[in-house]
């Protein structure tokens, strides 16, 4: 039996590469080397030395699938007579086989040479807390004794390292002691704790100020505060600007800190989580401990549907022969399950007290990235024995993250923890992402700092020509003495320039460094931190909406990272991967077709309609229901019953499931396809339930009574064959071949004389159109003398050993033909709920989707149909070629021919269905140009079979070539890489242990709320950073610019018009409600009216609300102001105003006259913008604040021109906005303002439904469609001919389940 497992579980892994010979007693024979260069699955963006170094050197092996290994057997019980008989799959049985053993075949790299010399200071099981019944190991010429006082010598010297220190990577090999916690302490291998955040207490404060500091904004403030420390120099106090940015800056960390509290909450919860490790004081008992307390050369116990706490390496498991299956659609998102096997060396320990006893070492390679490769010796000291050396490889690899399933326990040595293992080797820290709107404000603040600079110059230069001019004045008499008198009209006595000692360029300088103080606000120092606080609320809404509550899980959105939130409203491109995010990975029995007559469940209306007219006419219903089919089933005397119960036989017996029956009787199936699970579910519902598996048979209950059915062969399931086949002895004594298979394939290999073709080919299309996963059901009578003839034909294929697959494939042909067609079956890959109508409301939205898939073809294609991602009137461009050149000369075809075709006028949607192999040659840099454009022409994309490599590479494709906002989304850690390439990331959670939804900025529990989250969260907040952003800009402006015309007042002396902290609070008191609430609470429109018209998401694709041209009509409108403002109140308050005390007004008075103007007219503006009133729509207050203000506030209220002022030039400055706002929404209306009247009177939608007329044109394009593009039931990973699904299900006797062990 160990013989027929030498390759049973490598094939499970697609991508297996036999490194080792298998761990049954064989001899390797020498191989052909390959050299295929292999895809590295993770990249980073900006290829640093290391990492692509790295990368490079893990990926470029030799493709294992080519390399082909035969191994003879020897007998175990020779080298367990013979104490000096070396067993051969020992490592140390010559020196070649020691070296061919060694040798690390992935990476290229000879263990033998690389190793470290085995040192005597090595420790393994003479632990004296572990009381172990074997006499102590002195060594042997393989592994010397080990002593105990070279302990302390092999403690490592801790070495500080700063931060952003690389840290160094090891070379040579890891050896890890079995049992031996003291061995493996010297090592200071890591702990398994993993941290996904982004600060600590030791690195936040300069983490945070670089991030800071990398806004153009902060940098401008800063120089600001520091030149005003300079006395002499600035104009206002000097803490006015140091203050306020102080306070951005700590109101920006208290964000910070409160988004990476709860990536901290989420780590701890992470590492928190149980598991169970056998007991390091020698107990023999496994005790729970936290996931963060594991350590390595730790023994864990996994039970069934728990997720693998670190690497470990497969000791035993409760199945035979070790085996073990794991899910690993967390990892590389195929849902097919993986067989993992342990080695027959270490399977028989299968207790606690068992596995207390092994002792040995494990010499490894050092952790890398590579999810598919794992290469090791275990050298093996048992009690009484020599040591054994065992060779480990992928089989026996189970990786953190993946999930145990179909078993009840396993036994795992741990080799790599925390951030070594390969799935956190995999995830790269998160980059920095910047929206489009953040480099737009900074283009922006350049712009205006360079306005700043050019009126502070300006202002300088004016202050040089009055200094000029009265030196001038002094020295030279006459003429032009009048006329600078005239100029300055002689009032500038007090002025002493006369005395200054300083140089006129020194003066100058300072001159230019006041006015940058004095128009430093033009940049609003408000901007970033109230950017930052309204994006931080915006997440807060996104978190708290109850529409986005997924209650199955408890589940509510997490919006990770607020800084992208505005990005949200300007996706043009979303990339999804299928499984998990799509699909719930559920497979359901829906319609059974047999003798041309559909049995569901449950009838809808139409076909019961259909039925009815079917009468009517005279004709046979063409549906039915289960109940009627099992009615059916138990009519022993109709021709139509025997069709129905030979259709049953074959479900419950024609395939590769094993059973289990779990606690309370029920019972459960074991599959590496859930296609061929949920038939054999199907079956059992309707009365036909397989619950026993044996080496040779099969027992099925029918009606109560079982039966047993003799497995004589397995023709199994392939790509090219699309079919699968099962050569049955019957329970009467005849033999019969049972068939299922692809629609294409199956009608070709009919007899005949086939009644029910037509009727069943005519439900396969109604089904297809559901988007359902089809497979035909055939069957024929084989006769004792024709099976003896072809099983020999079988055998001496199956003995083949160059060729051996097509020999299989060419066997089984001989005997799949003449079948009787007995019909169909309808399976549905179940989608998320809402799936369909998000896809097509963001299709709508003018959002194109991408599918990026590992599943394969016709099954993306299927999903494609079932969830609208491709309609009927879609023509499909298939690319499905196996070179670079047939690529290149297909792509560059179709594309010439899609563009003459829309030169001639003739428009048609298209869908592009790309395979893995075509992909990697249309990614190459000489083609990717030609498949971008052919891909962009296309309506719909779908890569199928696709690696994680080449989803990201995918996704920088077009970020790199397309001015577009990208979106990908995903549930496992094959779509990190992507999510972190494209401009926003989205994570599916709600499933424990998905890294997607840690890594993504954005985290959900459905795919179906990305339709709110973009079309609503996204476009409000898009629309409310673009009018706080330009909004923040003018109110600045109005301000500081009537500081600038007062300069041509008061000579350019650099007088300030306003009190210089009523100055500094205008941006962080006075008005900074504005902005906040129409950041946080602005509404252009409703929900109901984004989600009734997602074309208006369109708005934020085109950046219609953020353009230049709207920011240069916000300037303008604000120089407007700001001069209609200074203008009139010079003209009210000419030559001071002399109030009833006798007093006059003076500097102070008018410039807060003028200061409280601006404010109500900003406030006005603010007032005037806002699309949705709230009761925090309010006016910020005035208070005194400063001695400036002493005496001249009771004043004000007194006085009339005051009031007059301050009424009459906030409406003469807005009168022109409230008149350009009703021409333009009157004459010359937006999308958006026609939706916003909808809303506002509730105006019900009269579009034309053509839902009938849709219907049928839809029935009409599938049956002329879609009969070439159904998706077959099939999913399990191929064996290219091995037939070593056929060897697991002879390996298993579920009648002796009661005897597995417990394992404990």
């Amino acid at each position: 039996m160990a013989d027929d497992f030498a390759r049973l579980v490598s094939s499970e892994n697609p991508a297996y590469r036999p490194t080792y010979p298998p761990t049954s007693s064989a001899a390797p024979v020498p191989n052909t080397p390959h050299s295929t260069t292999a895809l590295d699955p993770f990249f980073d963006d900006d290829d640093d030395g290391d990492g692509h170094a790295t990368s490079q050197y893990y990926s470029s092996h030799s493709n294992p699938l080519t390399n082909t290994q035969s191994y003879n057997s020897y007998s175990m019980s020779h080298s367990d007579s013979n104490p000096h008989f070396i067993s051969p799959d020992s490592a140390f049985a010559s020196t070649t086989t020691f070296a061919k053993a060694m040798e690390s075949r992935e990476s290229g790299l000879p263990l033998t040479s690389k190793a470290a010399p085995m040192s005597k200071d090595w420790m393994f099981g003479d632990n004296d807390d572990v009381a172990l019944e074997m006499p102590s190991f002195e060594g042997s010429g393989s592994f010397p004794g080990l002593q105990r006082q070279s302990l302390k010598k092999a403690h490592k010297k801790w070495r500080f390292r700063w931060p952003w220190q690389k840290k160094e990577e090891k070379i040579g090999d890891r050896v890890i002691a079995l049992n031996d916690e003291q061995a493996n302490f010297p090592e200071s291998y890591p702990s398994n704790y993993v941290s996904t955040s982004k600060y600590n207490v030791a690195t936040f404060l300069l983490k945070f100020l670089t991030e800071q500091f990398s806004k153009y904004a902060n940098i401008f403030f800063l120089f600001t505060a520091c030149i005003q420390q300079i006395p002499g120099v600035s104009p206002t106090n000097q803490y006015t600007t140091i203050l306020p940015l102080g306070f951005v800056l700590l109101a920006s960390a208290f964000k910070e800190v409160q988004e990476d509290l709860k990536r901290h909450q989420s780590d701890r919860d992470l590492n928190s989580r149980q598991a169970k490790v056998l007991s390091r004081t020698g107990t023999g008992t496994f005790i729970s401990i936290p996931w963060r307390d594991i350590r390595v050369g730790d023994i864990v116990r996994v039970e069934s549907d728990e997720f693998i706490p670190a690497d470990l390496i497969l000791i035993s498991s409760s199945e035979p022969e070790g085996l073990c299956y794991i899910e690993t659609s967390n990892l590389d998102g195929e849902t097919n399950l993986k067989i993992k096997q342990a080695s027959p060396q270490t399977a028989p320990f299968t207790s606690a007290a068992l596995v207390q006893r092994l002792a040995g070492t494990l010499r490894c390679e050092q952790p890398n990235n590579s999810l598919y490769t794992f290469e090791g010796t275990l050298e093996l000291r048992l009690p009484n024995a020599a040591p054994k050396t065992v060779p480990m490889g992928p089989d026996q690899l189970l990786l953190r993250g993946a999930q145990l399933r179909n078993t009840p326990w396993c036994y795992g040595f741990v080799v790599y923890t925390g951030h070594e293992t390969k799935l956190l080797r995999n995830a790269t820290a998160a980059p920095i992402k910047r929206t489009a709107v953040e480099r737009q404000v900074n283009t922006q603040i350049i712009f205006l700092f360079s306005l700043l600079l050019a009126l502070s110059i300006g202002s300088s230069i004016g202050g040089v020509i009055r200094a000029v001019g009265w030196f001038v004045s002094i020295a030279v008499l006459g003429t032009y003495h009048k006329l600078l008198k005239w100029f300055f009209a002689d009032k500038q006595w007090y002025l002493d320039a006369e005395g200054s000692s300083m140089s006129k360029a020194i003066q100058f300088i300072e001159d230019i460094l006041t006015f940058v103080i004095l128009y430093n606000n033009l940049i609003p120092i408000s901007l970033v931190v109230t950017m930052e606080v309204v994006k931080y609320q915006q997440a807060h809404l996104i978190n708290s909406d109850l529409d986005m509550y997924y209650d199955k899980t408890d589940t509510p959105a997490l919006c990770r990272t607020s800084s992208l939130v505005e990005e949200l409203g300007q996706i043009e491109y979303i990339f999804s991967d299928k499984t998990g995010t799509l699909t719930r990975n559920e497979m359901e029995f829906r319609i059974a077709c047999v003798g041309g007559t559909s049995y569901a469940e449950a009838l809808d209306e139409s076909k019961a309609e259909q039925n009815e007219t079917a009468k009517t006419t005279g004709g046979t219903p063409s549906y039915s229901t289960f109940a009627q089919l099992r009615t059916l089933l138990a009519d022993p005397f109709s021709d139509a019953g025997a069709v129905a119960r030979e259709f049953m036989t074959l479900l419950a017996v024609c395939h590769t499931v094993i059973p289990e029956v779990k606690e309370g009787g029920k019972m459960v199936y074991q599959a590496s396809s859930p296609d061929e699970a949920a038939l054999v579910a199907g079956a059992e519902i309707l009365g036909y339930q397989f619950h026993t598996r044996k080496p040779k048979s099969v027992f099925v209950n029918v009606m109560g009574e079982s039966q047993e059915f003799e497995i004589l062969n397995v023709c199994e399931f392939n790509s090219t064959r699309k079919r699968m086949s099962t050569v049955v002895r019957c329970p009467d004594g005849k033999i019969r071949l049972f068939c299922k298979g692809a629609d294409t394939v199956i009608l070709e290999r009919l007899s005949e004389s086939q009644p029910f073709v037509e009727r069943t080919l005519q439900h396969l299309e109604d089904y297809a159109t559901e988007g359902l996963r089809t497979l035909c059901i055939a069957s024929r009578e084989v006769s004792a003398t024709e099976y003896a003839t072809w099983s020999k034909v079988y055998d001496q294929a199956a003995q083949t050993i160059s060729g051996r697959g097509e020999a299989l494939d060419k066997a089984a042909e001989i005997i799949e033909r003449d079948m009787f067609l007995l019909g169909a079956t309808a399976i549905e890959d179940k989608l998320q709920e809402g799936v369909p109508d998000t896809i097509h409301t963001l299709q709508i939205a003018g959002i194109k989707i991408w599918v990026l898939t590992g599943d394969r073809q016709e099954t993306a294609i299927n999903i494609g149909l079932s969830c609208r991602l491709i309609s009927e009137s879609m023509n499909l461009v298939i690319v499905n070629e196996e070179n670079a050149h047939n690529t290149r000369e297909f792509i560059t075809k179709r594309l010439n021919a899609i563009k003459s075709q829309r030169k001639s006028g003739e428009l048609e949607d298209l869908a592009l269905i790309i395979d893995g192999k075509s992909l990697t040659f249309a990614l190459e840099k000489e083609l990717s140009k030609s498949f971008l454009e052919l891909a962009i022409m296309c309506k719909a994309v779908i890569c199928c079979r696709v690696s994680p490599l080449q989803k990201a590479l995918v996704v920088k494709l077009v970020k790199k070539n397309q001015k577009a906002i990208l979106l990908a989304i995903g549930d496992g850690a094959n779509d990190v890489a992507m999510i972190q390439a494209a401009h926003v990331g989205v994570g599916i959670s709600g499933v424990e242990g998905l890294q997607a939804a840690r890594s993504a900025d954005v985290a959900i529990s459905q795919f179906r709320f990305l339709k709110k989250l973009l079309l609503v969260h996204g476009a409000w907040s898009y629309r409310r950073l673009s009018k706080l952003i330009l909004y923040s800009f003018y109110k600045n402006i109005v301000l500081y610019m009537t500081q600038f015309w007062f300069s041509f007042f008061n000579n350019f002396s650099g007088q300030i018009a306003y009190e210089s902290w009523t100055l500094s609070f205008y941006n962080v008191l006075f008005t900074v409600l504005p902005p906040l609430v129409i950041g946080i609470f602005d509404q252009f429109v409703s929900a109901r009216i984004l989600d009734r018209y997602p074309q208006l998401y369109t708005l934020g694709q085109s950046n219609a609300f953020f353009t230049r041209t709207s920011f240069w009509l916000w300037i303008i409108n604000a120089l407007y102001h700001s001069l209609i403002l200074f203008g009139f109140s010079i003209i009210l308050f000419w030559g001071d105003l002399k109030q009833a005390s006798g007093l006059d007004t003076g500097h102070w008075f008018w410039g807060t006259t003028l200061y409280l103007a601006v404010l109500l007219t900003v406030l006005g503006k603010a007032a005037l913008i806002s699309d949705l009133w709230t009761k925090y729509t309010v006016a910020a207050p005035l208070a005194g604040l400063s001695i400036e203000y002493e005496g001249i506030v009771p004043r004000l209220w007194g006085d009339a021109i005051f009031y007059f002022t301050i009424l009459l030039l906030p409406v003469v400055c807005l009168v022109r906005d409230f008149g350009w706002k009703y021409y333009r929404r009157t004459y010359y209306p937006l999308p958006y303002h026609i939706a916003q009247e909808l809303q506002k009177y509730n105006i019900p939608d009269y579009r034309p439904r053509q839902e009938q007329f849709q219907k049928a044109i839809k029935k009409v394009r599938a049956v002329q469609r879609l009969r070439r593009t159904r998706g077959f039931a099939f999913s399990q990973t191929e064996t290219a001919g091995q037939q070593d699904q056929a060897r697991l299900i002879r390996a298993y006797d579920t009648s002796k389940s009661h005897k597995r062990p417990t394992g404990l």
